[in-house]
């Protein structure tokens, strides 16, 4: 038997300690250091043989595997994923608490056990009757769709073995706990713990694993860094409770993109999909009015289109605020610096606010020409002179406009959304069919502010 350690380590980074402190060296988190006992192994003589198991191998000699994909019958969860759910492959989905991860997990649930068998959903945060009352509600009633209320992973692993679903979610990973282990679930040996033994029971027996995680404060998933690079697929939920749609998002996919979104409406009977974002988040808005530019960006291979509101407001305040909802505030801020600096436009005493309508947040450059137009019509207090107006482009520093990718499919979504003013950057004007339609190449911000204003 090996000899008994204690050691200290924090529930944030997973950095360990032979000490406590009341701060965690590596991450600088304070009263996050929390005890742990553990049993040192005892190394083997050198002596000992070495038992060889496999060569090294050419990889033109290795041979290549065909993926099996589980189609889950929800087209928007099929493509942020690669075309399914790859057999064998462990899935990690977070969010905010209330977002839907168990109403989309129940829903993915009922559809495969319906299509392919016996499913397993496996909880540590609610009861089986719990969970059949969320049922009824999503008519997600399979006869092949079994609930068990557990936390214990060897007893986890003996009903998988015993069972042999065709796939298991686990609700949550935070509620895990394996009892070698003496410190309490949702602690950092455990997360690591249980994730190992769920992964190597669906590696070993081709099951693909859902698990749910929880997030932090920050939004940023919670427990050990590894976590993340243990699983195949990190998905998120985004989006507000009290607002209707949600974003799926892939922050990690070794089976597919990771540039893919998909879109869901949160209702009475689940989640339903969004098969056209830009109708749904254009279908309130007055394409005329004082700080409002539709904007189109790309997410994955899908373009879609989004208003964008800016609102500025003079302020007394020595330090002006600066608020952003669904755009990056340092990019901003880089926006701002450039209007000052190349229009002369005096943002320094204004408060700024800016926020993406449908709660979509925005990444990349494709929408920062819409944001800079929808800012200067706020501070001049007047709307376009173009009748709806849809506006993709980058800014530099130096106040040109410079090209975007996929300039050409943003367009021809505007035209089926009923768009007839286009503004794009020069360079991007050659490769567009103006047929029926008015698309305008610009180099310059001032360029753009004469032929909209």
């Amino acid at each position: 038997m090996g000899k008994i350690k204690n050691y200290y380590v924090c529930q944030e980074c997973g950095y360990e300690a032979l000490k406590w402190s009341g701060k965690c060296p590596d991450c600088d988190t304070w009263n996050s250091m929390v005890e742990e006992v553990r049993e040192a192994k005892t190394s083997k003589s050198s002596s000992s043989i070495l038992k060889i198991s496999n060569e090294p191998q050419s990889i033109l000699e290795i041979k290549s595997l065909n993926y099996e994909r589980l189609d889950t019958d929800i087209k928007e969860l099929n493509r942020v994923m690669g075309g399914g759910i790859v057999k064998g492959s462990l899935i990690l989905i977070s969010g905010d608490p209330g977002i839907g991860k168990s109403t989309l997990l129940l829903q993915v649930a009922n559809n495969i056990s319906k299509k392919y068998g016996k499913v397993l959903y496996i909880s540590g945060e609610e009861s089986e009757e719990q969970i059949k009352i969320r049922g009824e509600r999503l008519q997600a009633l399979s006869k092949d769709l079994y609930l068990l209320s557990e936390t214990n992973i060897e007893n986890i692993e003996h009903h998988v073995n015993k069972f042999n679903p065709i796939f298991v979610i686990v609700d949550s990973v935070q509620t895990l706990y394996h009892p070698s282990i003496s410190s309490a679930p949702g602690s950092v040996s455990q997360v690591r713990e249980g994730s190992n033994s769920i992964m190597r029971i669906g590696k070993s027996k081709g099951i693909p694993f859902f698990i749910v995680a929880h997030v932090t404060k920050q939004g940023a998933l919670a427990g050990p860094k590894v976590l993340e690079h243990m699983v195949d697929t990190v998905l998120h939920f985004e989006g507000e409770r009290t607002e209707e749609f949600r974003i799926l998002r892939t922050i990690k996919n070794r089976f597919g993109t990771t540039s893919e979104i998909g879109v869901f409406e949160m209702r009475e009977k689940g989640l339903e999909e969004v098969a056209n974002p830009s109708a749904v988040f254009l279908e309130d808005t007055d394409f005329n009015k004082e700080g409002s530019i539709v904007i189109g960006v790309m997410e994955g291979s899908r373009p879609i289109l989004v208003e964008v509101q800016a609102l500025v407001t003079e302020t007394k305040a020595a330090m002006p605020r600066r608020t952003s909802v669904g755009i990056d505030n340092p990019r901003l801020n880089l926006i701002l610096a450039v209007l000052e600096k190349k229009l002369r436009l005096p943002f320094y005493k204004y408060d700024v606010y800016i926020n993406v309508v449908g709660g979509l947040n925005i990444e990349g450059t494709f929408g920062d020409l819409g944001i800079a137009l929808a800012l200067i019509s706020s501070i001049k207090s007047c709307e376009t002179k173009l009748e709806k107006l849809l506006v993709v482009g980058e800014i530099g520093l130096t106040g040109e406009v410079r090209p975007v990718s996929f300039s050409e499919k943003i367009v021809n979504e505007g035209k089926k959304m009923g768009f007839k003013n286009f503004i794009v950057p020069q360079r991007n004007k050659d490769k567009i069919l103006s047929d029926g339609i008015s698309v305008m190449g610009v180099s310059t911000l001032k360029e753009v502010i004469n032929k909209v204003f």
